[in-house]
């Protein structure tokens, strides 16, 4: 009897692990150069490679050739992009455009890759 309880409730609970890991939003990201912005609210879409965050913490990059960020959920028209928001969501997959995965969602887990 103990033992049948023991397997509903382990049951119970995949289920509830795979329904709630099958609903994470996804959410698009574009690397962008944060000192281009047009008066509309847009960005220009630069490279990804400027945006590699090989140790999994930064993601705001400053240099001679200008301020890279993660740009996320924004309307992509063309190399320019706008409606999103630089600061990054939680419990979402983040993928570039490019199918690069930036992070995956749900329970806090992330990931990312290098280039």
């Amino acid at each position: 009897m103990i033992t049948l309880t023991v397997i509903g409730v382990v049951s119970v609970m995949v289920v509830g692990f795979c329904a709630a890991t099958q609903n994470t939003e996804e959410v698009a990201a574009d690397c962008v150069d944060m000192n281009d912005q047009l008066s509309d609210g847009s960005y220009a879409v630069v490279d990804e490679s400027y945006c590699d965050d090989d140790d999994g913490n930064s993601h705001y990059y400053v240099g001679s050739r200008g301020a890279y960020h993660w740009y996320y959920g924004g309307s992509r028209v063309g190399t320019r992009v706008r409606g999103g928001t630089s600061l990054r969501p939680s419990d979402v997959n983040i993928s570039s455009r490019a199918g690069r995965e930036i992070q995956r969602g749900g329970f806090g887990s992330r990931s990312s890759s290098g280039g």
